[in-house]
């Protein structure tokens, strides 16, 4: 295709491609691919620009101010120039040794990369150097499924050679609104049946869980999942159950909680916990995540009949002592809502002014009556009988001498 003006001057307007083509000046075979086009494309204004380069992606990266990640490997490498990254990789072919087996690679055109990515709507390119700014490459159909917002892969091994694309499908599905087209629809439900995601490590399978759980519409990529199979694969027992249930956890959580545990719970719980906790395992969850999600599964109906029985905030956080958000979310969409969103929204960040300095400095010996003093000042505080340093340090006192009590 010939040079774009209009197309090379949408990208240079984007925020994050301004300081990457000050610094580019005059550098050839530089593009921009992938997902930022697609997304160009369709009018959006992405901020994560990844870059194919018909040459040393880590020279480039060099030039541009030096790679803050390398993968010699893949010949990719990282950048970050004013608080933007930039994923920098050369122009490639790939060969699958065995199904679901990383690829080797091979230094190749531009054409032979965008040959092998997952979707047509993917598999596109924009000219950044001096010798065509703005010239758009793409496969055959790419622009077509564009404009009719469907996915197709690119070739009838797809799914097989790389079984995460199936994971991927359902998320770009989601995320784009984007239909599936019908043989590629059939070739993710024959890869399925045949086995193809247990070709995969258990962590690559995960990482692209965890991708698709922190989609802004994390139950509409579990959906997809559920049409075509995917979440049985993972586990026969896995999937979403309850629609309306994971909406009003979802809309429950607070934004600073962990979206991708309660999504994976929330599609968990009808796995038994010994199995549930052996999944999570094989997929390579970290610890803290997989034991929130168990404990997600495990205690929501206990947590919610919990927090239906309190009726003063000392006792609603009586209730959830030492659960997370995610597990208080699951709770709260079982019944008790009020009593768990009081929690995650204000109770869970009340604190007091005074600790165990404070008490040892008033004369209480080390020991148990310092913990029941503050346990003492903290219900008094939630529950509004105690307000300011003073009156917690006298109620913890109170406490701690055998004079107060943990309720009134």
């Amino acid at each position: 295709m010939a040079p774009n003006r209009e197309l090379i001057e949408r990208v240079r307007a984007l925020p994050a491609a301004q300081p990457l083509i000050a610094r580019l000046g005059d550098e050839s075979g530089v593009y921009l691919v992938g997902g930022a086009v697609r997304d160009l494309l369709l009018g959006g204004e992405p901020y994560e620009l990844d870059l194919v380069v018909e040459g040393d992606a880590i020279a480039l990266a060099s030039r541009l101010g030096g790679p803050t990640e390398v993968h010699d490997r893949f010949g990719t490498s990282s950048v970050t120039l004013d608080g933007y990254t930039y994923d920098i990789a050369q122009a490639r072919r790939e060969s699958y040794p065995e199904p679901g087996a990383l690829p080797e690679v091979f230094p190749a055109s531009l054409t032979d990369d965008l040959s092998r990515r997952d979707f047509t709507v993917n598999a596109m390119a924009v000219a950044l150097g001096r010798e065509a700014p703005g010239e758009l490459s793409a496969v055959p159909r790419a622009l077509e499924d564009l404009q009719a917002r469907q996915l197709r892969v690119l070739h009838k091994r797809s799914f097989l050679d790389d079984p995460t694309r199936l994971l991927r499908l359902a998320r770009y599905a989601s995320r784009l609104r984007f239909s599936i087209e019908p043989g590629t629809r059939v070739l993710a439900i024959a890869a399925i049946r045949a086995g193809a995601l247990r070709t995969l490590s258990g962590s690559r399978v995960g990482a692209e869980l965890r991708l698709l759980a922190r989609e802004r519409e994390p139950l509409a990529a579990l959906r997809c999942m559920a049409q075509l199979g995917i979440d049985r694969a993972i586990h026969p027992s896995f999937g979403l159950h309850d629609q309306e249930l994971a909406q009003r956890a979802l809309e429950l959580l607070p934004s600073d909680a962990a979206t991708e545990r309660l999504v994976v719970a929330l599609a968990a719980q009808a796995v038994p916990p010994p199995e549930l906790s052996a999944l999570l395992d094989d997929l390579a969850f970290e610890a803290a995540d997989r034991d929130a999600i168990l404990a997600a599964t495990a205690r929501g109906k206990e947590t919610a009949q919990a927090l239906a029985a309190a009726t003063r905030p000392s006792q609603v956080a009586a209730a959830v002592a030492g659960a997370g958000p995610e597990l208080v979310a699951l709770a709260g969409a079982l019944g008790p809502a009020q009593a768990a969103r009081e929690w995650l929204m204000r109770l869970r960040h009340v604190g007091l002014a005074i600790d165990g300095d404070d008490m040892l400095a008033e004369g209480v010996p080390r020991g148990p009556a310092v913990g029941r003093g503050l346990r003492a000042a903290l219900v008094a505080k939630l529950d509004g009988w105690a307000s300011g340093r003073d009156e917690e340090l006298a109620e913890a006192l109170r406490a701690a001498r055998g004079a107060g009590s943990l309720g009134r």
